[in-house]
């Protein structure tokens, strides 16, 4: 694991306090990892409502937890937390210092699939929320711009078994996303953990 002080490096130029964890899960961890969840999570095809149209999202998602989720119009009931999910929770939680009960499961099948700039910034996840975000598979580029500078822009490679962290003030003042990419490319794993229905303090 990185040493502490490297884990809060701040990837951010202000208003907001993200990092980066490279090595949060050994390399044959990440590997195995990918492998049993792309088989074992009841992944599904959902469909957002976005300016008047019902829209396939370009990625397949599953929500595990203690409680459940909706955005873009999408309600997730919670499906039982699987015992290996559990325990990636618990890895996320030593990083980022504080405690998660749900987790959104993102499956980008190829270069095609993406999800378009957005905060996650429900009302059930809390006024200032901190989420956690394990990426596995194929290497993507993550990008955050501010909400109202423009000029600030940030954009990471997450390697597999990388863990991002977007703490305080990422999901008031940034916007996040994961664009699609013409480059032949591998799925990717993205599993986002947060808490929902109590503000973390």
């Amino acid at each position: 694991m990185t040493a502490a002080s490297e884990l809060r490096s701040n990837l951010l130029p202000r208003d907001g306090l993200a990092w980066l964890v490279t090595d949060a899960l050994a390399p044959a961890e990440a590997a195995a990892a990918f492998d049993w969840l792309q088989a074992r999570i009841a992944w599904r095809q959902e469909a957002a409502r976005i300016m008047g149209r019902t829209v396939p999202l370009p990625r397949l998602t599953a929500w595990y937890g203690d409680g459940g989720y909706a955005y873009s119009g999408i309600a997730n009931p919670p499906q039982p937390w699987l015992p290996e999910l559990k325990e990636l929770a618990l890895r996320a939680e030593e990083v980022a210092g504080v405690p998660f009960d749900s987790v959104l499961c993102n499956l980008y099948r190829d270069g095609r699939d993406s999800v378009s700039w957005h905060r996650d910034a429900e009302p059930m996840l809390g006024p200032d929320p901190i989420i956690a975000s394990l990426s596995l598979g194929a290497v993507r580029r993550f990008r955050l711009r501010h909400v109202t500078d423009r000029s600030l822009a940030v954009a990471i490679d997450l390697p597999p078994g990388s863990l991002l962290v977007m703490g305080r003030g990422v999901q008031r003042f940034w916007q996040h996303a994961l664009p699609k990419t013409a480059k032949p490319i591998g799925p990717r794993i993205n599993l986002t953990f947060r808490r929902v229905g109590l503000a973390v303090s």
